[in-house]
């Protein structure tokens, strides 16, 4: 492996100046198959914590480092780590010293969704291949800057729609593509849960354990208030991106995917926070519905219940496809094949595909993908979900948003997804920064 040192400052931020980054030329790291790639956790508090577990699994790497900005969440991971690899990982509150060990070869990101991409593109930029959890950005402008800095300096980026590498999801698309219900023309995709109010939060001093101006990185500053951390910042519009990008990303995805459609033409969305109006300062819809056309024959359609757990197919995550000669409904235990009647033909289900998946690390839902990820650094195979995909079902989600928060329906370029004669839209395009952490590529 080559590096090239530079000294620059860190994202043009005086107070971030003189730290060394690495800039790697070329588009793979290990040349041996013995040695073990390191790799770096950064954001531990739940979906790190199990990646980083997952991660410690498997052979061909290591967990060198965990990184968090609240100190609290360091010990159970490092045990948990150390549990399953024998060595424990070090932990940092700071993720630029990640990016300053020339020694970890890529970077794992589960921080709040307003670091996903700057965070990202400063790895990128570093020399690090990322795993990026969805959604891969807070806006469309920092999705296009990652597709971009994967690019430019050649790093292997991908993002966490998990179902991509699911030996069941990858079993009905090949059917769905096969012509099993004809012509695919719409999906209709849906999320519901039970989600308890949240309160008003109460300005007060940070935890001592954290580091609040850290974690607010590029989002513009505002006081610590109790009920944002360490999960509601989904519900707030400065650090989070509501259900859609939450939960909707992976059933649009698979939406996208099954119907080989990129860009969109026209996206509409309404809702709102109706189910507990009133009743605590969360901003995002707790009640969305999203439309998505392709041209002139193929749609998606999304619907979000975050506070009512009710859906006619009984499930809280699923997609059901039309197609000219049938239909699929898709849940994550299985999916129903019907013909074009309704009538049920057959259910394929995830303790069949289990039986044939050789992976014994993670199978069902979350399948092989870090597996993929890693297999991909040390070249030996394809992403499964590459960032250019990523950002193309993000895209969908952030384009719903744009539409219900500025009241307008979007239409779009189709060959990039850009708006269209809408000022009210692409004024959501990107968004405000802290001075000093504006995303470059």
């Amino acid at each position: 492996m080559e590096n090239k040192t530079t000294r620059r400052d860190f994202m043009k931020s005086a107070s971030l100046a003189g730290i060394g980054l690495a800039s790697l030329t070329g588009s793979r790291v290990k040349a041996s198959p013995n040695e073990q790639l390191a790799v770096a956790v950064i954001g531990i508090h739940s979906r790190g914590t199990a990646l980083a577990e997952k991660c410690a699994q498997i052979k061909t790497c290591h967990v060198k480092t965990i990184s968090d900005v609240d100190k609290r969440y360091w010990q159970n991971t490092v045990r948990s780590v150390a549990n399953v690899q024998g060595k424990a990982p070090q932990a940092v509150q700071d993720f630029r010293r990640v990016l300053e060990d020339q020694a970890i070869d890529a970077v794992i990101i589960a921080t709040p969704d307003h670091w996903h991409a700057p965070m990202a593109i400063e790895a990128i930029k570093a020399g690090k291949h990322v795993y990026v959890e969805k959604p891969c950005a807070h806006n469309p402008h920092e999705g296009e800057l990652l597709v971009a800095a994967a690019a430019k300096y050649n790093r292997v980026v991908q993002m966490g729609t998990q179902r991509r590498s699911s030996a069941l999801s990858q079993q009905m698309i090949a059917d769905l593509h096969n012509g099993v219900i004809g012509d695919v023309y719409f999906a209709k995709t849906w999320y519901s849960n039970a989600r308890p109010p949240i309160g008003f939060g109460k300005v007060s001093a940070p935890p001592a354990e954290l580091d609040f101006d850290l974690w607010q990185g590029p989002a513009p500053r505002t006081a610590y208030r109790d009920n944002i951390h360490p999960y509601n910042w989904h519900w707030f519009w400065n650090w989070g991106t509501g259900e859609a990008l939450n939960n909707g990303t992976h059933a649009i995805d698979l939406a996208r995917w099954a119907l080989k459609v990129d860009f969109p033409t026209q996206v509409t969305s309404s809702g709102g926070r109706f189910h507990y109006k009133g009743l605590d300062d969360w901003q995002c819809p707790d009640t969305q519905t999203m439309t998505a056309q392709f041209g002139d024959d193929k749609m998606i359609a999304w619907e979000g219940l975050s506070c009512n757990k009710f859906t006619p197919e009984k499930s809280g995550f699923g997609v059901r496809f039309h197609g000219t000669q049938g239909a699929i409904v898709f849940q994550d235990d299985g999916y129903t094949l019907y013909d074009k009647n309704a009538r049920e033909i057959k259910t394929i289900g995830s303790k069949e595909i289990r039986a044939q998946s050789t992976n014994t690390v993670d199978p069902g839902v979350q399948d092989t993908h870090m597996e993929n990820f890693l297999q991909a650094v040390s070249g030996g195979g394809q992403l499964n979900a590459p960032i250019d995909e990523g950002h193309k079902s993000v895209l969908i989600c952030q384009l719903g948003n744009m539409a219900l928060r500025s009241r307008t329906a979007i239409l779009c370029d189709p060959k990039n997804g850009h708006i269209l004669n809408n000022p009210a839209a692409q004024a959501l395009w990107t968004r405000d920064y802290a001075p000093g952490w504006e995303p470059t590529i």
